[in-house]
């Protein structure tokens, strides 16, 4: 399995280096967006200059990924990028949704071998800060 980790890591980190520094050098050209909302949307981001920022965040993570060091910190970086993705394709431009999907399921696989650093996301502590022994969603009724 941990073959498969430094692979999938490896693999993740390349795919947005190379397209967060497209963003910033133009060396793989982009394809004119279809018409309507998709276009829209990628004008804001040309326009607004936004598409810098998902483009640095893009290579710092995918950087961070290919380290190895840091895969934790990158995955928290690259998180709302791959969310952000997985949502333009899935409702304004589905032709390139295989490909956000397969991005999308790396990145799970990553999350779930890494899941022991995020796991004081979801701890339940008491008042005193210590952690408690009981399900995150159970209710308590006063």
């Amino acid at each position: 399995m941990r073959i498969a980790t430094v692979i999938v890591r490896s693999l993740l980190g390349f795919i947005f280096v190379v397209f967060g520094l497209n963003m910033f050098l133009l060396f793989i050209p982009l394809p004119p967006p279809p018409a309507g909302p998709a276009r829209d949307f990628m004008t804001v981001l040309f326009v607004s200059h936004y598409l810098y920022v998902v483009g640095a965040l893009q290579v710092v993570g995918g950087i961070l990924l290919l380290t190895g060091r840091w895969v934790p910190l990158g995955l928290t970086l690259l998180g709302p990028v791959i969310v952000n993705i997985l949502c333009f394709h899935i409702l304004m431009a589905p032709a390139g949704l295989p490909l956000a999907v397969v991005v999308s399921a790396l990145a799970l696989f990553l999350l779930w071998r890494h899941r022991a650093s995020f796991a004081g996301i979801c701890a339940v502590k008491n008042d005193q800060g210590q952690p408690v022994q009981q399900p995150l969603l159970q209710t308590h009724l006063p």
